[in-house]
């Protein structure tokens, strides 16, 4: 094995913090609306490291390291433009602020008020559907891991019978985040979420100080340096001959990122889970600074096993990571354990202990929050809105409902797993499936929450191209890999056809307009209790940066605070880039700013670590004390009732 005494110790430790958590959360899951959001009683903090979590992923942990590996620090340089576009969308509250004021406990029950119930069980199927496809890896990718990063053994034997440890393990693991679910819901889940969030965050800002004080940074700019000329890992300005993560790739996911805002249902219990829409938006701008250490890390950890891999002093880590890869199956696979396999062999004990740790918990917070919202889609969205006239379920006939879906899910992961073989980058796989729902939904969320004039043909139109793009395109790269169109570009397509198509079948159809105060309880439909008010005039000034009533003297610093480091690194791009347009800016230049920004962002992620920490454990806190206290609504269910429409 590759693990010693004190990581093992490291990895039980933390396994045993997480199950104490959901034991915690056992006694206060009363009700369907508890295990589907949470009773509504999550503060910020709480949400930014728990849905931060559970959003990573070990699968995506995995892709990070494969894409980075391959993209070096180029993609970083362009994302300061994102850093701008999502600084924009969290002030704002773009989307996720008008669904919370919905109050609905999934996007199909919103869809269903806003356009109709049998478009609700459509976009309810299309969203399972791929949700299922994209999710079907996920329990692969994190075995794979394990077995190798660990050393464990390909098959063991019981009472003399031969079990392979791949499909055990993923039996394993997919049982532990069953057991989280099944515990406590949501409840359970953002509980154990942000256990396993403080602890990630803490070893991603160990593993950047180990990086920064223990490896030779000339090593590194040495072995970036070997890339070709025109694929540059270090200068962003080099890239045109790199085939897949390249500026193409960047600015299909920035607007990806506008049109598809909330269009993922993996972590759809986070959607509702907020004491109220301000807390959810503030949630969301503490995500801006909940996620550096986390980027930072998966960035320069790929970068650490590249110079390995390729500079000459590694000499006897590459050969024997070279060994282990040529045991394994090549293509998508090879590509996946490569950087794992080098950590394995550069690692310190108890820091490689530390990662599989990390590991742990990033596949049980995945898995838990996706099982627990493509159970739940499957009956709030598909089959309980053709109940909206009988009798609304027991809550415990509910829940057991929800519990067998959920496990229905784990059943199909399980042996999707087993039988399917990628065929290329984690990343290109993600945005091909989840361009399934996504590539149609955002024109239909954002279309719904903003614009009067939206229709219902127009949902159907824009869902059905969408979903045929995207599915067209995973059946033609499956028996054609070398398709020219990669996965990213098939999103592209879904998106701008579903886009062009619901703004014309809404201008051609009838001109009814829809009542969008009484959707988001807003003027007489207004909900009291929803929102606190902070200042019944706030001026005009803080209105400006998106401040309203509601927002008290700390959430105007935050603001700023978030508006000042974002527009920190969007000055630096636009400077840069200036600089880089007008003369040559040589590699050893690029590597002296990416010394200082990774430093930086190591000093500003251990901050930041303290911070989130001590502000979660109250949120903690305080929700705990709100489930206690709640009154629980038995027609608090999903389910949209004739009193609720139009």
């Amino acid at each position: 094995m590759n693990l010693g005494l004190i990581d093992w110790t490291i990895v039980a430790f933390i396994a045993l913090l997480m199950f104490g958590g959901v034991q915690i959360s056992k006694r206060h899951m009363q009700g369907v609306a508890d295990f589907l959001a949470a009773g509504r009683s999550a503060g910020r903090y709480i949400l930014s490291l728990s849905s931060g979590v559970a959003a990573l992923g070990a699968i995506t942990i995995v892709s990070q390291l494969e894409m980075n590996y391959e993209a070096g620090f180029t993609q970083t340089w362009w994302g300061f433009t994102m850093g701008l576009v999502m600084l924009v969308l969290t002030v704002s509250g773009w989307v996720n602020y008008r669904f919370r004021q919905t109050r609905a406990l999934t996007l199909s029950q919103f869809l269903e008020a806003r356009y109709s119930r049998g478009f609700r069980v459509f976009a309810g199927l299309i969203a399972f559907a791929a949700g299922l496809v994209n999710f079907g890896i996920f329990p692969s990718v994190g075995a794979r891991f394990f077995i190798h990063f660990c050393g464990l053994p390909l098959s063991f034997d019981v009472l003399g019978i031969t079990i392979g440890t791949y499909p055990a393990l993923m039996a394993c693991l997919l049982g532990i985040a069953l057991y989280f679910v099944y515990s406590g819901g949501q409840v359970a889940i953002i509980i154990s979420d942000f256990i396993q969030g403080v602890f990630v965050n803490l070893v991603f800002v160990l593993l950047l100080l180990y990086v920064l004080v223990g490896l030779d940074w000339q090593h590194m700019a040495e072995a970036m340096a070997m890339a070709p000329e025109q694929a540059s890992k270090i200068n962003p300005f080099k890239t045109s001959h790199m085939e897949d993560f390249n500026l193409g790739y960047f600015l299909i996911g920035v607007f990806g990122v506008i049109y598809g805002a909330m269009s993922w249902q993996g972590t759809q219990g986070y959607n509702a889970s907020a004491t109220s829409a301000h807390e959810a938006k503030m949630g969301g701008v503490l995500g801006t600074w909940r996620g550096l250490g986390q980027s930072t890390a998966l960035l320069l950890v790929p970068i650490v096993a590249f110079m390995v891999m390729h500079h000459g002093a590694y000499e006897g880590i590459r050969s024997v990571v070279d060994g282990k890869l040529a045991a394994l199956e090549p293509g998508a696979i090879e590509s996946q354990l490569r950087v794992p396999l080098v950590l394995v062999e550069l690692l310190p004990a108890g820091l490689l202990g530390a990662f599989a740790a990390v590991m742990l918990a990033a596949f049980v917070s995945t898995h838990d929050t996706y099982l627990h919202s493509w159970g739940s889609i499957l009956v709030q969205d598909v089959i309980l809105p053709f109940r909206r006239k009988k009798e609304p379920l027991k809550p415990k006939t509910h829940l057991l409902l929800l519990r067998l879906s959920i496990f229905a899910v784990a059943v199909f992961i399980y042996f999707f797993s087993l039988w399917f073989r990628p065929s290329e980058y984690i990343a290109m796989f993600f945005a091909i499936t989840g361009a399934i729902f996504a590539g149609g939904s955002g024109a239909v969320i954002i279309g719904g929450l903003y614009w009067k004039r939206g229709t219902t043909a127009a949902a159907w139109t824009a869902m059905i191209t969408g979903s045929s793009v995207a599915v067209g395109g995973i059946v033609i790269r499956q028996f054609n890999p070398d398709f020219p169109v990669n996965g990213q570009q098939f999103w592209m397509l879904s998106m701008f056809g579903s886009s062009i198509l619901y703004v014309l079948v809404s201008l051609l159809g009838p001109r009814k307009v829809f009542d969008l105060d009484r959707l988001l309880h807003r003027g007489k439909w207004a909900l009291p209790d929803e929102t606190k008010i902070e200042r019944a005039n706030p001026s005009r000034g803080w209105r400006v940066f998106g401040m309203g009533r509601e927002f008290s003297r700390r959430d105007r610093a935050l603001y700023l605070l978030t508006y000042a480091w974002t527009l920190l690194w969007g000055a630096i791009f636009g400077v840069g880039t200036i600089i880089n347009l007008s003369r040559d800016v040589s590699d050893a230049e690029w590597m002296a700013f990416w010394k200082v920004y990774i430093g930086l962002y190591a000093v500003v992620s251990a901050s930041v670590l303290v911070w989130f920490t001590v502000g979660g454990l109250g949120d903690l806190k305080r929700m705990f004390a709100r489930l206690g206290a709640s009154r629980r609504d038995v027609l608090d269910d999903g389910i949209v009732r004739q009193e609720d429409r139009q």
